[in-house]
């Protein structure tokens, strides 16, 4: 039949097909809508942050940061656990970026801020955060979502790449002194 003569019904593609239709696929999505509600194993790895960070300032409180005489130490506080001392104050005479930091968190934990702001204020800061994650972490683990952010994810981003950022550039300002 010529073209013309044949009625156009919209249902008719002109053509038969054979077999199966191909497979529907999904479209992707950018950001999928997800459950609010956290999976166990998440809820686990929260009650461990916990745990861990409580492990973390019970050592910290143990820990003696103060030299004989009574005057806060700057550094070197870990020597106490058996670590050996820092290397590059050993080879170069300069602390590296995270020297200080267990003195830091001896001395928060001891109650002496400005001490621990000598010490390595990131060290403070780092230690003042964990100490607010931590009934934050069992809460959120207790509740089965998170308490007061939308992601996990983002705020493990920020928290690492702020202290990363934060702790080299103290130590530009230390080895330029």
């Amino acid at each position: 039949m010529p073209p013309s003569d044949q009625t156009m019904n919209d249902d008719d593609p002109g053509f038969e097909l054979i077999g199966d239709p191909p497979p529907r696929r999904a479209i992707p999505v950018a950001y999928p809508i997800e459950d609010p509600n956290l999976a166990k194993w998440v809820r686990g790895g929260l009650v461990m942050i916990a745990v861990i960070f409580v492990a973390v300032f019970s050592v910290a409180a143990w820990i003696r940061p103060y030299d004989e005489d009574g005057t806060p130490r700057t550094m070197a506080t870990h020597t106490q656990l058996g670590m050996p001392p820092c290397n590059m104050v050993t080879l170069i005479g300069k602390p590296c970026p995270a020297c200080g930091m267990t003195t830091s968190f001896a001395l928060l934990m001891h109650g002496d801020i400005p001490a621990s702001l000598r010490a390595n204020w990131t060290g403070t800061l780092l230690g003042l955060t964990w100490l607010a994650l931590i009934p934050w972490a069992i809460v959120s683990a207790l509740r089965g979502r998170y308490v007061f952010i939308r992601s996990g994810e983002t705020l493990t981003m920020v928290i690492v790449f702020g202290m990363l950022v934060l702790m080299l550039g103290r130590w530009a300002v230390v080895l330029l002194m």
